[in-house]
């Protein structure tokens, strides 16, 4: 008798780490094969619906001052700058549960600190946001607003892609690393052409 191979076999499941996972194992829902597709529409909905939003806003030149600060600017860009701390933090711990930088028994703290680090960066950065699209909306007037402005957009829609992809089965296994990276790049970025252009303009002030 010869053996025979199934060339139709069904491929391995996506494996996230079970620290990256807000459920037990086993316990979400599995998800349609659309799951990369759905992500991507919402991402790029929410980049554009904000975009839309500061573009045809009015500025009010004023949205956020946070006593000890000099401006809105300063606050801003002290805010990015945690915002990108935590967010290097959110990359080391993803790269130990990935097992890139080896596997120990600290694996659910760095899942811990992962998913904590997460919401604490997205939750300061919001006034950022605010101070962004109601208090300046979204302008061009120069090649750093230009680029500042649109990563400020796609950094959102990027973090809901992720967080999409995070909770559902179905999509790549590269997908979730892939938008973790866009998400790590944009606030990077962000942070370049606001926080770092604020203290090289104005010195480390606050």
């Amino acid at each position: 008798m010869t053996a025979t191979y199934d060339a139709e076999a069904p491929t391995q499941p996506i494996e996230i780490p079970d620290e990256l996972r807000d459920e037990p194992r086993g316990g979400g829902r599995r998800a349609p094969k659309g799951t990369l597709l759905i992500a991507v529409v919402l991402g790029v909905g929410i980049s554009v619906g904000l975009g839309a939003y500061g573009k045809f806003h009015q500025p009010t030149n004023v949205a956020i001052n946070l006593a000890g600060f000099s401006s809105g600017l300063a606050v801003k860009a002290w805010l990015a700058s945690a915002a990108v701390s935590l967010a290097l933090v959110q990359l080391v711990t993803a790269l130990r549960m990935y097992g890139k930088l080896g596997r120990s028994a600290t694996g659910a703290v760095a899942g811990f600190v992962h998913r904590w680090s997460g919401r604490a960066a997205v939750l300061i950065s919001a006034p950022v946001a605010v101070q962004c699209l109601y208090a300046l909306g979204f302008q061009g007037y120069s090649t750093r607003v230009l680029v500042h402005s649109l990563l400020g957009c796609f950094f959102y829609g990027a973090f809901a892609a992720k967080m999409l992809l995070l909770s559902r089965d179905g999509a790549p296994k590269w997908a979730l690393p892939v938008f973790g990276g866009l998400v790590l790049a944009a606030l990077t970025g962000i942070w370049l052409t606001s926080s770092l252009w604020f203290f090289g303009t104005s010195g480390i002030t606050f």
